[in-house]
Order: structure tokens, then sequence, then C-alpha cells
């Protein structure tokens, strides 16, 4: 009997990832879903130094000017409109109502992410559309257009191989790092159904292009688990344009066979039911019950150190000794 679904094959990647590593993660918010499930299991990142970015020549722009170290930000890259001051290469994230405010949020942020950057051999890179915005008055490309009319705008969209061309020359300066790329399966649908396809093709086919041209970059497919192998409503949130949390728990499990040893995984498995225990809130704290819960809680997080000297569960270990 059939399984009513397409079910994607594994692809084993040619290298694990493991604790010794270090990630930098750039890309469309579903950068946030893996980034957060690699920080519950404890692995050593930096994600979205300049905020959300969602197409290739700001992602590239943002790694052009992390490499070198020495390109801080200064007043006249940012702009005031409605009451913040803003970049237009950064995610409103980093908009403050004074300038100042917004050049310190952004240049702390900016000095650590060069720092990490230069011990970081791991990039993994999400590109959610190869539809570009430039500003009219200088011909710009912006990372967001934070809301500002869309006649300030001109919209243009980017060819498979320019999307490689502009990821590929900023990759040779990275030699060292492997490269992780996928295509975000979050749709952009201001432009309607068939332009958000012919987006997502553009970048698919770049995708293709720099694995074949860069042997240190893997392509992950989580654009085709949640369209094609998923292939369901019931795995989006209300707006039927982001994954749900089902989606993204399957997605995640199909990350960690692709890139964990068998013992890695079983690690964050640990971690991640660890994680859960922290966010238990039980109706009555104080019984018995929960007591022992805690101090079971306890010797786990006693037991990951011992086995796994570099973790640090500081955090866990307060929060299970509170009031025992």
């Amino acid at each position: 009997m059939s399984s009513f679904r397409t079910v994607l094959p594994e692809f084993p990647a040619p290298f694990r990832l493991g604790y010794t590593d270090r990630l930098m993660l750039l890309g469309s918010c579903f950068t946030e879903n893996i980034s957060a499930r690699l920080q519950t299991a404890r692995f050593s990142l930096l994600s979205r130094p300049f905020g959300t970015v969602y197409n290739p020549i700001s992602m590239a722009r943002c790694l052009n000017r992390l490499v070198p170290g020495n390109q801080p930000f200064n007043q006249n890259e940012i702009f005031e409109n409605a009451g913040l001051w803003r970049s237009w290469e950064h995610h409103s994230d980093f908009a403050a109502p004074e300038p100042l405010e917004t050049l310190r949020i952004i240049n702390t942020r900016y000095d650590e992410a060069a720092a990490f950057l230069k011990n970081t051999n791991t990039l993994l890179l999400t590109l959610g559309t190869a539809d570009v915005h430039m500003l009219k008055t200088t011909g710009q490309v912006v990372a967001n257009n934070h809301k500002m009319p869309a006649e300030a705008f001109e919209t243009r969209r980017m060819t498979p191989e320019e999307v490689a061309e502009t990821l590929g020359l900023v990759l040779e300066k990275m030699p060292h790092c492997r490269v992780v790329l996928t295509v975000s399966p979050v749709r952009h649908l201001r432009l309607g159904l068939h332009e958000n396809q012919l987006s997502k093709s553009v970048l698919l086919l770049a995708c293709d292009m720099l694995v074949r041209n860069h042997p240190n970059v893997f392509y992950f497919p989580a654009y085709e688990l949640q369209l094609d192998d998923l292939r369901d409503y019931r795995f989006y949130t209300d707006d039927m344009i982001h994954p749900a949390g089902p989606a993204v728990e399957y997605i995640w499990k199909y990350f960690s066979k692709t890139f964990f040893s068998a013992e890695t995984q079983e690690l964050v498995r640990q971690l991640e039911k660890l994680h859960r225990a922290v966010l238990h809130r039980p109706f009555h704290p104080d019984t018995p019950e929960h007591q022992a819960f805690k101090m079971a809680q306890l010797q786990n997080v006693q037991m990951l150190e011992k086995k796994y000297p570099f973790l640090n569960l500081q955090i866990e270990k307060t929060h299970f000794s509170q009031s025992i």
C-alpha cells in the first residue's frame, strides 16, 4: 500500500557537525528555527548578525563586511523613519529612537560577529528570495524595506548566475569554511504565488551552481522537505506561509541525521529533554513529587557535565538547585 506522500531519502553530508565546530548562520527567518534548535543542543554558534536577511546580495554584503573585521558602521549609514533610526543593511530589530543608540547596537553586534567569524569553520546560509529591492534615490540594495512606501524602491529579480557569482566571490574569501546552503520554505507571496515560485527556482538553480563549483559547499533540502515531502497545509502556521512546529521538528530531525554522528544525535536528544524539563511549570512546586523531579534532573545535569566536560549547564544546574 502506498504511503500517500513522497518521502525524501536521506542524503548524508560529506562532513559531520560536532561540538568542536563553530557555526555562523545567516539568512531568512527560517534560520531562526534551526539556530534555536542548535542553541538548545549547546552548539557554539552566532546567528543572524545583521538580523533577518532575505536576499543574496545583502547576505554577501554582510559577510564581506565581517571578514576584514574593521568596518563598523557610521552615522552616515543610518536614517530616521517613524521616530526610529535604522540601517538599510539591518533588520528593524536594530532600530532605536536615538542615532547613537542605533550605532551602538549595530556595532556591538558587528564586533562580536567579526571576532566570532575569525574562528568559524561552518556557515549555514538560508536564502529567502531572489528578488531585491533598490532605493530609487541611490540604487542601493536594501536588506529590509522597514515598511517604507513601495514607491521608494525598484524591484528586480536576480538571475541564477548572478546569485551564484555574488555568493561565490565572498565564499572564496573564507576557504576554511564549510558551507551549508538551504532555500527557505517560507513563501514570499507579496508578488503572488507564481512570482514566488520563479524566485525560489532562481535560488535552487544558484545553489546547484555553487555546489558544483565549490567543493566545500553542501545543499540541505529544507525547501523540498516542506514543499514536497510534507506538502500539506496542516504543516503551516495560521498564516499559511511559515512552517508550523511539527514541520520544523521534522526538518530538524532530517538535519540531525544528515550532519550529526549517532553519539551527537543521542546527546542532542538528552539536551532537548533537559530543555523541556527546564520549561516545565508545575501547578504545585512544593510537593514531594516535584522535589524528587528536580533532584532527578539535577543528577542528570551532573552526569552530563561529567560525561561531556565541554558542556556548560550552569543555568540548568541553578534552576534545578533552587528550593531543594
